[in-house]
Protein backbone atom coordinates (compact mmCIF):
# COMPACT_ATOMS: atom_id res chain seq x y z
CA UNK A 1 0.00 0.00 0.00
CA UNK A 2 1.44 3.37 -0.98
CA UNK A 3 2.19 5.95 1.67
CA UNK A 4 0.16 8.58 -0.18
CA UNK A 5 -3.00 6.48 -0.25
CA UNK A 6 -2.89 5.26 3.35
CA UNK A 7 -4.25 7.15 6.34
CA UNK A 8 -2.81 6.74 9.82
CA UNK A 9 -4.85 4.35 11.96
CA UNK A 10 -2.62 4.14 15.02
CA UNK A 11 0.22 6.29 16.33
CA UNK A 12 2.57 6.41 19.30
CA UNK A 13 4.52 9.42 20.50
CA UNK A 14 7.48 9.17 22.89
CA UNK A 15 6.23 6.04 24.60
CA UNK A 16 8.30 4.91 27.57
CA UNK A 17 7.89 1.88 29.83
CA UNK A 18 10.09 1.10 32.83
CA UNK A 19 10.33 -1.86 35.17
CA UNK A 20 12.09 -0.39 38.17
CA UNK A 21 15.43 0.83 36.87
CA UNK A 22 15.16 -1.12 33.63
CA UNK A 23 13.87 0.83 30.62
CA UNK A 24 11.99 -1.65 28.42
CA UNK A 25 10.79 0.99 25.93
CA UNK A 26 12.37 4.41 25.50
CA UNK A 27 10.82 7.33 23.61
CA UNK A 28 9.15 5.16 20.98
CA UNK A 29 7.50 6.90 18.04
CA UNK A 30 5.49 4.72 15.69
CA UNK A 31 2.91 5.22 12.94
CA UNK A 32 0.76 2.37 11.60
CA UNK A 33 -1.12 3.02 8.37
CA UNK A 34 -4.64 1.82 7.71
CA UNK A 35 -4.63 -1.44 5.76
CA UNK A 36 -0.94 -2.23 6.19
CA UNK A 37 0.76 -5.34 7.47
CA UNK A 38 3.28 -3.66 9.75
CA UNK A 39 5.96 -5.85 11.33
CA UNK A 40 7.86 -5.16 14.55
CA UNK A 41 11.12 -7.12 14.62
CA UNK A 42 14.21 -7.26 16.80
CA UNK A 43 16.34 -9.62 18.87
CA UNK A 44 14.96 -11.30 21.99
CA UNK A 45 14.47 -8.77 24.76
CA UNK A 46 14.15 -5.83 22.37
CA UNK A 47 10.80 -4.76 23.84
CA UNK A 48 8.39 -6.05 21.20
CA UNK A 49 5.96 -7.94 23.44
CA UNK A 50 6.16 -5.15 26.04
CA UNK A 51 5.00 -2.77 23.30
CA UNK A 52 2.01 -5.02 22.56
CA UNK A 53 1.17 -5.19 26.26
CA UNK A 54 1.17 -1.40 26.53
CA UNK A 55 -0.89 -0.95 23.36
CA UNK A 56 -3.56 -3.37 24.58
CA UNK A 57 -3.65 -2.07 28.17
CA UNK A 58 -2.10 -5.11 29.82
CA UNK A 59 0.64 -2.76 31.08
CA UNK A 60 0.42 1.00 31.69
CA UNK A 61 2.84 3.33 29.94
CA UNK A 62 5.08 5.52 32.08
CA UNK A 63 5.20 8.31 29.51
CA UNK A 64 3.99 9.16 26.03
CA UNK A 65 0.66 9.05 24.25
CA UNK A 66 -1.18 6.80 21.81
CA UNK A 67 -3.94 7.58 19.32
CA UNK A 68 -6.24 5.14 17.54
CA UNK A 69 -8.58 6.08 14.69
CA UNK A 70 -7.95 9.77 15.31
CA UNK A 71 -8.71 9.71 19.04
CA UNK A 72 -6.44 9.44 22.05
CA UNK A 73 -6.22 5.91 23.39
CA UNK A 74 -6.75 6.64 27.06
CA UNK A 75 -8.87 3.69 28.25
CA UNK A 76 -6.85 1.64 30.71
CA UNK A 77 -8.73 -1.68 30.65
CA UNK A 78 -7.86 -4.18 27.90
CA UNK A 79 -11.58 -4.93 27.38
CA UNK A 80 -12.22 -1.26 26.62
CA UNK A 81 -9.49 -1.24 24.02
CA UNK A 82 -10.97 -4.36 22.48
CA UNK A 83 -14.27 -2.50 22.22
CA UNK A 84 -12.44 0.29 20.42
CA UNK A 85 -11.31 -2.20 17.78
CA UNK A 86 -7.90 -3.47 18.93
CA UNK A 87 -7.50 -7.26 19.25
CA UNK A 88 -4.48 -9.45 19.81
CA UNK A 89 -3.05 -12.92 20.07
CA UNK A 90 -0.40 -13.90 22.60
CA UNK A 91 3.10 -15.35 22.35
CA UNK A 92 1.92 -17.98 24.83
CA UNK A 93 -1.46 -19.20 23.62
CA UNK A 94 -4.36 -18.20 25.89
CA UNK A 95 -7.47 -20.11 24.94
CA UNK A 96 -10.33 -21.60 26.96
CA UNK A 97 -8.94 -25.09 26.68
CA UNK A 98 -11.90 -26.85 28.31
CA UNK A 99 -14.31 -25.31 25.79
CA UNK A 100 -14.90 -26.49 22.25
CA UNK A 101 -13.45 -24.75 19.24
CA UNK A 102 -16.82 -23.15 18.46
CA UNK A 103 -17.42 -22.07 22.06
CA UNK A 104 -14.09 -20.22 22.10
CA UNK A 105 -15.28 -18.10 19.18
CA UNK A 106 -18.74 -17.54 20.68
CA UNK A 107 -17.30 -16.24 23.94
CA UNK A 108 -15.22 -13.70 22.01
CA UNK A 109 -18.31 -12.57 20.09
CA UNK A 110 -20.27 -12.13 23.30
CA UNK A 111 -17.38 -10.22 24.86
CA UNK A 112 -17.58 -7.81 21.93
CA UNK A 113 -21.34 -7.42 22.35
CA UNK A 114 -21.59 -7.27 26.14
CA UNK A 115 -18.26 -5.72 27.08
CA UNK A 116 -16.92 -8.07 29.76
CA UNK A 117 -15.79 -11.66 30.03
CA UNK A 118 -18.26 -12.40 32.89
CA UNK A 119 -21.23 -11.01 30.98
CA UNK A 120 -20.07 -12.77 27.83
CA UNK A 121 -19.71 -16.16 29.50
CA UNK A 122 -23.00 -15.77 31.37
CA UNK A 123 -24.85 -14.77 28.22
CA UNK A 124 -23.27 -17.50 26.11
CA UNK A 125 -24.49 -20.29 28.37
CA UNK A 126 -27.53 -19.02 30.27
CA UNK A 127 -29.29 -16.33 28.22
CA UNK A 128 -30.22 -17.86 24.88
CA UNK A 129 -31.09 -14.91 22.69
CA UNK A 130 -32.49 -14.70 19.19
CA UNK A 131 -29.09 -13.42 18.06
CA UNK A 132 -27.42 -16.69 19.08
CA UNK A 133 -28.09 -18.30 15.71
CA UNK A 134 -26.52 -15.33 13.96
CA UNK A 135 -23.49 -15.49 16.21
CA UNK A 136 -23.05 -19.20 15.52
CA UNK A 137 -23.22 -18.55 11.81
CA UNK A 138 -20.60 -15.80 12.10
CA UNK A 139 -18.42 -18.02 14.30
CA UNK A 140 -18.54 -20.83 11.77
CA UNK A 141 -17.58 -18.39 9.02
CA UNK A 142 -14.46 -17.46 11.00
CA UNK A 143 -13.61 -21.12 11.56
CA UNK A 144 -13.93 -21.68 7.83
CA UNK A 145 -11.70 -18.64 7.27
CA UNK A 146 -8.85 -20.27 9.22
CA UNK A 147 -9.59 -23.83 8.10
CA UNK A 148 -11.02 -25.24 11.34
CA UNK A 149 -14.64 -25.89 10.34
CA UNK A 150 -14.37 -29.67 10.56
CA UNK A 151 -13.28 -29.64 14.21
CA UNK A 152 -15.70 -27.13 15.75
CA UNK A 153 -16.97 -29.65 18.33
CA UNK A 154 -13.52 -30.71 19.51
CA UNK A 155 -12.24 -29.48 22.85
CA UNK A 156 -9.47 -26.93 22.40
CA UNK A 157 -7.12 -28.88 24.69
CA UNK A 158 -7.12 -31.74 22.18
CA UNK A 159 -5.86 -29.66 19.24
CA UNK A 160 -2.29 -29.78 17.91
CA UNK A 161 -0.20 -26.65 18.33
CA UNK A 162 -0.67 -25.24 14.83
CA UNK A 163 -4.45 -25.43 15.06
CA UNK A 164 -4.37 -23.75 18.48
CA UNK A 165 -2.57 -20.83 16.86
CA UNK A 166 -5.21 -20.57 14.15
CA UNK A 167 -8.03 -20.81 16.69
CA UNK A 168 -6.53 -17.95 18.67
CA UNK A 169 -6.43 -15.82 15.51
CA UNK A 170 -10.07 -16.68 14.77
CA UNK A 171 -11.06 -15.79 18.33
CA UNK A 172 -9.33 -12.42 18.05
CA UNK A 173 -11.13 -11.76 14.74
CA UNK A 174 -14.44 -12.56 16.44
CA UNK A 175 -14.17 -9.33 18.42
CA UNK A 176 -14.50 -7.36 15.18
CA UNK A 177 -11.14 -5.54 15.23
CA UNK A 178 -9.92 -2.72 13.04
CA UNK A 179 -6.33 -3.53 14.08
CA UNK A 180 -5.10 -7.04 14.90
CA UNK A 181 -1.89 -7.55 16.88
CA UNK A 182 -0.24 -10.91 16.22
CA UNK A 183 2.51 -11.83 18.71
CA UNK A 184 4.80 -14.43 17.09
CA UNK A 185 1.97 -16.32 15.33
CA UNK A 186 4.39 -18.61 13.47
CA UNK A 187 6.22 -19.76 16.62
CA UNK A 188 6.25 -23.54 16.78
CA UNK A 189 4.71 -23.98 13.33
CA UNK A 190 6.14 -26.27 10.69
CA UNK A 191 6.82 -24.93 7.14
CA UNK A 192 3.43 -26.06 5.82
CA UNK A 193 1.59 -24.40 8.70
CA UNK A 194 3.65 -21.21 8.26
CA UNK A 195 2.72 -21.10 4.58
CA UNK A 196 -0.96 -21.39 5.53
CA UNK A 197 -0.49 -18.61 8.10
CA UNK A 198 1.10 -16.38 5.45
CA UNK A 199 -2.00 -16.78 3.29
CA UNK A 200 -4.39 -16.17 6.20
CA UNK A 201 -2.65 -12.95 7.26
CA UNK A 202 -2.91 -11.67 3.71
CA UNK A 203 -6.63 -12.42 3.66
CA UNK A 204 -7.08 -10.66 7.01
CA UNK A 205 -5.61 -7.53 5.43
CA UNK A 206 -7.92 -8.05 2.43
CA UNK A 207 -10.85 -7.76 4.88
CA UNK A 208 -9.71 -4.23 5.68
CA UNK A 209 -8.09 -5.15 9.00
CA UNK A 210 -4.71 -3.58 9.75
CA UNK A 211 -2.16 -6.08 11.06
CA UNK A 212 0.61 -5.27 13.55
CA UNK A 213 2.92 -8.27 13.62
CA UNK A 214 5.73 -9.36 15.95
CA UNK A 215 7.58 -12.27 14.41
CA UNK A 216 11.01 -13.93 14.39
CA UNK A 217 10.46 -15.80 11.12
CA UNK A 218 12.23 -13.32 8.84
CA UNK A 219 11.17 -15.05 5.64
CA UNK A 220 7.52 -14.64 6.65
CA UNK A 221 8.07 -11.02 7.69
CA UNK A 222 9.81 -10.04 4.48
CA UNK A 223 7.23 -11.78 2.29
CA UNK A 224 4.05 -10.29 3.75
CA UNK A 225 4.96 -6.96 5.37
CA UNK A 226 4.34 -3.54 3.85
CA UNK A 227 6.45 -1.80 6.48
CA UNK A 228 8.93 -2.95 9.11
CA UNK A 229 10.06 -1.31 12.35
CA UNK A 230 13.14 -2.64 14.12
CA UNK A 231 13.69 -2.52 17.89
CA UNK A 232 16.84 -3.18 19.88
CA UNK A 233 17.26 -2.75 23.65
CA UNK A 234 13.92 -0.93 23.91
CA UNK A 235 14.67 1.64 21.21
CA UNK A 236 13.60 1.97 17.61
CA UNK A 237 16.73 1.69 15.48
CA UNK A 238 15.32 1.49 11.96
CA UNK A 239 12.18 1.33 9.86
CA UNK A 240 11.17 1.16 6.23
CA UNK A 241 10.13 -1.29 3.58
CA UNK A 242 11.36 -4.87 3.95
CA UNK A 243 14.03 -4.25 1.32
CA UNK A 244 15.25 -1.09 3.06
CA UNK A 245 15.41 -2.74 6.46
CA UNK A 246 17.36 -5.73 5.17
CA UNK A 247 20.08 -3.40 3.90
CA UNK A 248 20.23 -1.19 7.01
CA UNK A 249 23.63 -1.56 8.72
CA UNK A 250 22.17 -0.93 12.19
CA UNK A 251 19.75 -3.81 11.69
CA UNK A 252 22.53 -6.11 10.48
CA UNK A 253 24.58 -5.20 13.54
CA UNK A 254 21.66 -5.78 15.93
CA UNK A 255 21.04 -9.27 14.58
CA UNK A 256 24.56 -10.40 13.73
CA UNK A 257 26.85 -8.28 15.89
CA UNK A 258 29.87 -6.32 14.69
CA UNK A 259 33.16 -7.84 13.62
CA UNK A 260 34.58 -6.99 17.04
CA UNK A 261 31.87 -8.99 18.83
CA UNK A 262 31.72 -12.03 16.54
Amino acid sequence: MSEQSAATLFSIERLTKRFGGFVALQDINLTVRQGDIHAIIGPNGAGKTTLFNVITGVLPADAGRMAFAGEELSESRPSRRTMRGIARTFQNIRLFRDMTVLENILVAQHARQFGSLWKATRSAFFNRRASEAGMREAARELLDFVGLTEIETQTASNLPYGQLRLLEIARALATGPRMLLLDEPAAGMNPSETEQLDEIIGRIRDRGITVLLVEHDMQLVMEISDFVTVFNFGQKIAEGTPAEVQENPDVITAYLGTSETL
